[in-house]
């Protein structure tokens, strides 16, 4: 599964589904780092709301915000 997300990023978490702990819907961070996988992404990302949790997608559903959008 490939992403057009790079590190330096910012995103908008549009959905998390498999983690039991989820960071919430709507929330905003930074690409810290994109590792392609052969049928699924993880993307780390450096929250805002200072968590760190790495993406799996999918399943996990992200936005890619405009490059001046800092919230």
């Amino acid at each position: 599964m490939k992403t057009n997300l790079k590190a330096g990023d910012r995103v908008r978490l549009l959905s998390m589904t498999d983690d039991p702990d989820p960071i919430p819907a709507g929330t905003t961070g930074t690409v810290a780092g994109v590792y392609p996988l052969s049928d699924w992404t993880q993307v780390d990302v450096d929250w805002d709301n200072g968590r760190s949790l790495m993406l799996s997608i999918p399943p996990d559903v992200v936005e890619r915000l405009p490059a001046d959008t800092t919230n």
